[in-house]
């Protein structure tokens, strides 16, 4: 069994994990060879109760669990529905838009209109990787987009090299009232963008890495009414952990970082972070 990063000291304050793949972590998605993070994190042999129970030892005491295509949206939906303080987020990762169809995204708002599902995410555009084109991409974006209109979901977006387009599009077609920038990737300047248009930034482990000014920031610039923080775990752990899989009891390595770039204690940030969740999610 893989050894696990052991768990940082427990937060005083309560604070939520906004993004994560349960589904992944807990191996319901056969890790390819090319994903070791993921292979790392299955031969753990996580469980939900076990992840959760974690989590909760450490003061992250809820979790919204994110898909990426029709599969993964359907198992997380089934989850949140069975497990307490769990949420879900269904959609077609940009990755996959070429899979989006009129009957896979129909099938995604049927999804999206269960009470437990409170995203619709995470959808958008990555021009880092080219497993769909730019054209599928942007078609795909744009009915998610309508999707979470229509249900009343907060959009959740993957942004990856493409800070421009994202912010044109979602112009373009109207923003939903609800909209989060997973895993945030921007500078200072992207930072402010967000903030006139008040778009919510959710930060995760990277802005813990040493070359990451950029990110931090960003997070400086972040007022805290439009901060969550996040794992995308297994993906992207904090430090000292860079390079192991992730989990959501890790989010205290993150919080207390943003904590310091912030200047406010941690107990004031996970305060906020957690009323967030609440205008953004919904109540738990």
């Amino acid at each position: 069994m893989t050894k696990l990063p052991a768990a940082p000291e427990p937060l005083s304050a309560p604070v939520f994990d906004s993004h994560c793949h349960l589904d992944i972590m807990v191996g319901n998605r056969q890790a390819s060879s090319g994903d070791p993070v993921a292979q790392a994190a299955q031969a753990a042999e996580a469980s939900v109760r076990g992840i959760l129970d974690e989590a909760r030892a450490v003061g992250v005491t809820r979790l919204v669990t994110i898909g990426y295509d029709l599969k993964s949206s359907r198992w997380n939906a089934e989850v949140a529905a069975e497990q307490e303080g769990v949420y879900a987020g269904v959609a077609i990762h940009p990755n996959e838009a070429h899979e989006a169809t009129p009957e896979v995204l129909a099938e995604i708002e049927r999804l999206a209109r269960q009470p437990e599902v409170r995203a619709v995410g995470e959808t958008g555009l990555d021009y880092f990787r080219d497993w769909a084109s730019k054209e599928d991409q942007h078609a795909s974006f744009r009915a998610h987009i309508e999707i979470a209109k229509r249900t009343g979901k907060a959009l959740v977006i993957h942004d990856r090299d493409a800070h421009d387009d994202v912010l044109k599009v979602l112009s373009d077609e109207g923003a939903p009232d609800k909209v989060v920038f997973h895993s945030f990737s921007g500078d200072a300047e992207m930072a402010k963008k967000c903030v006139e248009a008040g778009y919510f930034m959710s930060f995760s482990g990277p802005v813990t890495y040493k070359n990451a000014g950029y990110l931090r920031e960003a997070a400086h610039v972040a007022p805290p009414e439009l901060m969550l923080v996040e794992t995308d775990a297994p993906y992207l752990p904090p430090v000292p952990h860079r390079g192991k899989p992730n989990a959501p009891y890790l989010i205290p390595l993150t919080m207390r970082c943003l904590a310091e770039v912030k200047g406010v204690h941690p107990d004031r940030l996970c305060e906020a972070i957690s009323a967030n969740g609440v205008t953004v999610f919904g109540e738990w």
